[in-house]
């Protein structure tokens, strides 16, 4: 590396923690100094624009679409004065390095920092995918030039998304509503969600039963449970038969549909007949290894285990590549280098010993469409590894789960495969009317787990049994007779398809082919942000006004929300990035429409441009926003109208007069479109006219009593006093006297003994007292008009209980273990239920019951969690006293690897973004 006493090089990158974290590593004679993320952008609007171009008919776009589609740069206003302190250090500098980030958006800040700052000195591109000392000093020593290619493909994307977006955005503004936004990435996404919604909304379910046999093999004392799956030959129905649009049988499904009258009653035929093995299959079980990170799936595991958002795990993983800890966030990659896939072997030795070590490195190759195989996937950063405990001091507790879960999925990606056995049993009974009767049950041991030693990646169905669950049965041989323990018939419903969670729709997406590593965070936040969904939990659930702004897509520019369409854009861009393609050959036939691309493509339509402007005229504002849910028992059309307000409920007869308006009600806030059953819109119009219903008149006051539904749900008024409905109480069934008594709330307790008031009220979190600014929340509702000012006082000298539920009482108690003594239960938890004895937690694996699980059964589950130890601790961020020596976590061996003092880390200011410019994602 050139060290001149006399020389000074100026190093620029985007953010102040990154300039602090390289500064340590570069040595006096290297000035590095933030930029603060991109320095210049297309203008906003028209009104952003420089005066002389103001004029021109597309300035509303910032970009010449009549010269080759020539972007209009200006330096964003809150940039200014970093640009000035730029070109300042630059006078100093002999040297200039621009040591943005290594994808196509670091590409593009690096250039618009050479077209802004216009150095008169060299210029070299510096890169890298992870700041470490030695990373950092052999960027230095092999700079390359700017990749104008990579730049070239950002600048297209760029306009892109300006043509779509302001284009089509305006046609909203014009037939939805002011103030929307569409984009080439976005409205796909929505549409997804919208899709799914749908399905959900068609959705009927089905009611299915099996039976549930607990069986005893000869001489031995364990029991299983097999499931019951065909009779005399005719497989009996499952979920997956159903047509989840009727609600029937699928047509030629050949299954018998078993109901509950029916299982009950040979399930009683099958009392005490003699059960025999009839086939035993055993096969080898192996799973190899997940494959390292890549930015979809760190965003998919981190919301599966974290429950933090793609957006949060973005910023935080920013904060631990800035502060050197992993590498690069931002990659379609699953490569490793030779140099991480030596650490990751070295610290498996270390830690689960020589034997954990595959014979052969492991190298992944990756299923994402044009993947940048150059680039490395997500890890812990150096040449040699650091555990989460030799870095728990040095992170906060969200950095440093982020971290585990990168450190554990690298360590697992390079070891054995998980290898066992799994088996297949069928038993077949006969009973006294001569049915043959078949059960199945299956098993799976796992004698070496392998990876799933270090790493067990989660899905997103709860239900779903994960990859290191077991399920044993007995040595079962064919002809072996077992005895019957007991025969529980068993109802099942089939269930709608799950909504999508940023986790799943960023899979889908990438599955799809739609959006890249840079985009995924940024339009979940934007379809939130933009009220095109909203989040119950983790689910996305889209709004009513996401349904009129996709329907106006999918009816008038099917072209623009098609996802192999968008995807072959994501593929244009690509080559554009590998220098095989042309922006402006690209750009001009999508806006000015030409011979390129398939019958119907957007080109051959005319061009963007001109499907925009023709089609304006042939949309009907009124139907767009109007969705139909269905025609009730009156034969009434209901739709729900997407207005000014919010969305509302109407109802008309079919063909009205003109004019003829029919009933309105307001849609409750947060209500989802599937949850518009019949019994629910009858609810919200209160079973009259206009939504509203007379109880009668107030005794003090003479007012009317009316029942009325609102945007916030149902409730009463009278003269100038309202009162939403209790949570048990429905508008159409509520009494005067009911009405009455709601109408008293918020009720006055009484005073404590200073003369404070002590009030008794609902609220959207549940009922709650309050005195002064003190508020504490009541058990039940009905203790709006019970409690007494003693009972209220008791409550206030608590202490507050917030974000402390109260336990939840077991599913079961199933008495002493056998082996322990101690008492089991079974609980509820948040993936399902589970046995403990107090100590040991085991989750009832598929095929188990809560109400069949047998004792045995249980004491077995415990006893192995037992045998595997307890749960390691995860290390916690420490006071910055003087600490005992650390420990790893995720595993009970204390690593040799080397560690490193990390430097102080230092929040990024946050970018100034226009909504305006995130509207075009």
């Amino acid at each position: 590396m050139p060290n001149s006493a006399n020389t000074k090089r100026l190093v620029i990158v985007e953010s102040p923690a990154k300039a602090k974290t390289i500064s340590g590593y570069l040595g006096p004679n290297y000035l590095v100094e933030a930029s603060f993320g991109h320095v210049r952008d297309l203008p906003v609007g028209k009104k952003d624009m420089p005066d002389a171009l103001k004029s021109k008919p597309w300035a509303y776009l910032g970009v010449d679409i009549d010269n080759d589609f020539t972007p209009v740069y200006i330096i964003s206003a809150d940039r200014r004065k970093q640009i000035s302190r730029l070109k300042d250090l630059l006078k100093q500098a002999s040297e200039v390095y621009l040591a943005t980030d290594e994808d196509r958006e670091g590409e593009a800040i690096a250039w618009h920092l050479l077209e802004t700052l216009k150095p008169k000195v060299p210029v070299k591109r510096m890169v890298f995918h992870e700041i470490t000392r030695p990373a950092i000093q052999a960027a230095v020593a092999n700079p390359r030039e700017i990749n104008r290619s990579l730049v070239d493909a950002q600048e297209a994307r760029r306009i892109l998304d300006r043509l779509y977006g302001y284009d089509v955005s305006t046609v909203l503004w014009k037939k939805v509503q002011r103030g929307l936004s569409a984009g080439r990435v976005q409205s796909v996404a929505t549409r997804i969600v919208v899709e799914r919604e749908r399905q959900r909304m068609k959705f009927r379910s089905a009611e299915y039963w099996d039976i549930l046999a607990k069986l005893l093999p000869e001489n031995d004392e364990r029991t299983f449970n097999a499931t019951l799956i065909a009779i005399d030959g005719d497989r009996v129905a499952t979920g997956r038969d159903f047509d989840p649009e009727t609600g029937k049988v699928r047509p030629n499904a050949g299954v018998i549909h078993l109901d509950e009258t029916g299982a009950r009653g040979l399930a009683a035929r099958l009392e005490g007949q003699r059960f025999t093995v009839t086939r035993v299959e055993e096969k080898p079980y192996r799973r190899k290894p997940y494959p390292p990170f890549i930015t979809s799936t760190l965003q998919q595991e981190s919301a599966r285990k974290l429950r933090i958002s793609s957006a949060q795990t973005m910023r935080i993983a920013q904060r631990l590549y800035e502060n050197g800890y992993i590498t690069y966030m931002r990659t379609d990659s699953v490569n490793l280098s030779e140099a991480a896939i030596a650490a990751a072997r070295q610290q498996i030795a270390d830690l689960y010993g020589a034997g954990a070590v595959p014979a052969q490195p492991r190298r992944y190759t990756g299923k994402v469409k044009n993947a940048q195989e150059a680039h490395e996937a997500i890890r812990p950063a150096g040449d040699a590894f650091r555990t989460p405990g030799d870095v728990a001091k040095e992170l906060s507790a969200d950095e440093l789960k982020l971290y585990e879960l990168i450190w554990q999925r690298t360590i697992a990606s390079q070891m054995n495969d998980a290898v066992g056995n799994s088996t297949s049993v069928r038993i077949n009974a006969v009973t006294p009317a001569q049915e043959s009767v078949d059960f199945g049950a299956t098993g799976k041991t796992i004698t070496d787990p392998g990876f799933l030693r270090a790493y067990v990646e989660s899905t997103d169905d709860e239900s779903a049994e994960a990859d290191d669950a077991e399920r044993r049965l007995p040595v079962l041989v064919k002809g072996q007779p077992l005895t019957e323990k007991g025969l529980t018939p068993t109802g099942h419903t089939t269930q709608p398809p799950p909504r999508y969670t940023e986790a799943s729709l960023v899979k889908a997406m990438e599955e799809l082919g739609i959006g890249r590593p840079s985009t995924y965070a940024s339009i979940m936040e934007t379809i939130n942000n933009r009220g095109y969904v909203f989040k119950r939990g983790q689910a996305l659930i889209p709004s009513f006004l996401a349904f009129a702004v996709i329907g106006l897509l999918e009816q008038h520019f099917p072209r623009l929300v098609d996802y192999d369409f968008t995807a072959s854009m994501e593929n244009v861009l690509d080559e554009i990035a590998n220098g095989d393609g042309s922006a402006v050959n690209f750009l001009h036939p999508f806006y000015f429409g030409g011979d390129t691309g398939d019958e119907g493509s957007v080109p051959r339509q005319g061009g963007l441009q001109r499907m925009v402007t023709e089609r304006l005229g042939e949309i009907d504002a009124r139907g767009i926003n109007s969705i139909p849910l269905f025609r009730d028992d009156a034969g009434r059309d209901i739709v729900v109208r997407v207005g000014r307000y919010g969305p509302y409920l109407q109802r008309t007869l079919p063909n009205p007069p003109e004019g003829e308006e029919g009933d309105r009600a307001p849609v409750p806030e947060g209500i989802a479109p599937d949850e518009l059953t019949p019994e629910k819109v009858a609810e919200l119009f209160v079973g009259g006219q206009g939504g509203e219903r007379q109880l009668g008149e107030h005794p003090d006051t003479g007012n009317q009593i009316v029942v009325k539904a609102g945007r916030y749900g149902p409730y009463v008024v009278s003269g100038e006093k309202t009162s939403s409905l209790l949570s048990d109480q429905k508008p159409d069934e509520l009494t005067l006297e009911q009405a009455l008594q709601l109408l008293t709330l918020p009720r006055v307790v009484g005073k404590d003994a200073e003369g404070n008031e002590i009030t008794a009220s609902p609220g959207r979190y549940g009922p709650y007292i309050k005195r002064g600014t003190d508020t504490r929340s009541l058990a039940d509702e009905s203790q709006l008009f019970t409690l007494t000012v003693e009972e209220a006082l008791q409550l206030l000298a608590a202490p507050k209980t917030r974000g402390q539920a109260a336990a939840k009482p077991p599913l079961r108690e199933m008495g002493p273990d056998p082996a322990t003594e101690k008492p089991m239960v079974i609980k509820d938890g948040r993936f399902g239920p589970y046995v403990t004895d107090g100590e040991f937690n085991a989750s009832l694996r598929r095929g188990q019951a809560v109400d069949t699980l047998t004792v045995d059964e249980a004491s077995e589950m415990l006893a192995e969690k037992r045998a595997k130890g307890p749960a390691p601790k995860k290390a916690r961020p420490a006071a910055k006293k003087t600490a005992p020596e650390k420990k790893a976590t995720a595993a009970k061996k204390t690593t040799t690897a080397a560690k490193k003092a990390a430097p102080a880390k230092k929040a990024a200011p946050k970018k100034a973004t226009s909504s305006r410019k995130k509207a075009e994602d």
